[in-house]
């Protein structure tokens, strides 16, 4: 806390009752009552022009003190009204960017649906090709199965046609390849 410098007031006051104590005291050893009322009259008139100043300083110094509190209530008043602009709008841009990232979250998520659902698609036909492949190859080599049969059974006909072409020739009729 500063330290205050002794007011004016206050130095009047004290000069005053210093003047009024130096009229009484010579006046008593004078034991005359003239002297005595006077004295005494000019250190009561002096003792309240003192009190006077005083109060009035004490005056002066509560409406300064008042003044002052007044401004540092109004300062503080425009430092909250500021404050609670910018925590108003700090309030608002969280508010905002947790929206977004909640909105970004929820995008995300359904992406992740999405993409898990296409893979369940892929696994699913990659497990039915799977199938119709294996089934092909069983078909396939059932197929080549019946190729190499067929083969063995056209050269078996094959055979039996040059038999019965060569018995023809011996019993000397002809038969067409038609017939056959």
């Amino acid at each position: 806390m500063r330290r205050r410098q002794r007011s004016v007031r206050v130095t009047v006051a004290v000069a005053l009752l210093s003047v009024a104590s130096a009229i009484v005291l010579p006046s008593v050893p004078l034991q005359s009552v003239l002297w005595l009322v006077v004295a005494s009259g000019v250190a009561l008139a002096l003792a309240w022009a003192a009190l006077r100043t005083m109060w009035t300083g004490v005056l002066q110094a509560r409406r300064d003190n008042a003044a002052d509190r007044a401004a540092a209530a109004a300062a503080y008043r425009n430092l909250f009204s500021v404050r609670a602009g910018e925590q108003a709008a700090f309030a608002t841009a969280m508010t905002e960017r947790l929206a977004q990232a909640h909105l970004a979250q929820r995008e995300l998520e359904g992406l992740i649906v999405q993409h898990e659902t296409r893979a369940q698609r892929a696994e699913s036909r990659l497990a039915d090709e799977t199938v119709a492949l294996e089934a092909a190859r069983e078909r396939m080599v059932k197929l080549e199965q019946a190729v190499v049969a067929l083969r063995a059974e056209d050269d078996s006909v094959v055979d039996l046609v040059a038999w019965d072409e060569k018995a023809a020739q011996k019993t000397g009729r002809k038969r067409s390849l038609k017939q056959a």
